[in-house]
């Protein structure tokens, strides 16, 4: 009897071993972070349009340009967490030199990215992401409140002339009264980053968003993208 409780007792043991084994070898849940793909040397060039309006001065101007993000070298920020400058260049024309215009910070930390632009400290994603998730962009500034969403989460997409297998759609803002307008969204893609823009902020007339009194506009379209 001593034998045969001493073969069930190693045989417990063995059996607790194997499950350990099999539990240290299951692969972590993905977090998805590479929607914000924070390697260093990423960049993605925009095609940008950006439209400023000024009714009461007959302004309604259209201006096209080209912007290039790149993520830079690890520094510590404001908060001293280990976050990545990312820098912006701009130029009039694909024939035309990048011009540097700003250096920001940007981090993935607490399943939040986020991006520190002008001092200002906005939660661009919230990861992993799904479609019951919603939160507060400018949490952490002073600006007003940005609740946002997921619309759509791991879907093929054309932007611009790229055929983009995972893309998600960030919600920010979609409202319209008697004078104003405004929708704001942002479309990401896996391994890559932001890859559309969709800005309006708006004053209008009698509900009608062709009678702009004033506001801005900006789209910004993938243009290219890689490691530098």
């Amino acid at each position: 009897m001593k034998s045969v409780h001493r073969f069930i007792l190693l045989l417990s043991i063995v059996s607790l071993g194997v499950l350990s084994a099999c539990k240290k070898q299951d692969p972590a849940p993905d977090m998805a972070y590479s929607y914000f793909d924070l390697t260093h040397g990423r960049y993605i060039i925009y095609d940008a349009v950006k439209i400023t309006h000024n009714a009461a001065q007959a302004i309604h101007d259209t201006t096209y340009y080209q912007m290039k993000t790149v993520i830079g070298d690890t520094i510590i920020d404001n908060e001293g967490r280990v976050a990545n400058r990312y820098l912006r260049f701009f130029r009039n024309t694909e024939l035309d030199p990048w011009v540097l215009k700003d250096i920001y910070t940007t981090i993935i930390e607490n399943r939040r990215a986020e991006l520190v632009e002008e001092n200002q400290r906005v939660i661009k994603l919230v990861f992993a992401p799904t479609l019951s998730k919603s939160w507060n962009a400018n949490a952490f500034n002073l600006l007003p409140s940005m609740d946002c969403y997921y619309r759509a989460i791991d879907k093929k997409a054309n932007i611009g002339a790229l055929s983009l297998d995972s893309t998600l759609i960030v919600e920010q803002a979609d409202f319209s009264s008697l004078i104003g307008h405004e929708r704001k969204y942002e479309v990401y893609a896996k391994g890559i980053g932001m890859v559309y823009k969709y800005y309006k902020d708006l004053e209008i007339a009698n509900f009608d968003t062709l009678n702009v009194k004033k506001g801005d506009e900006l789209f910004l379209t993938i243009n290219s993208y890689g490691i530098e």
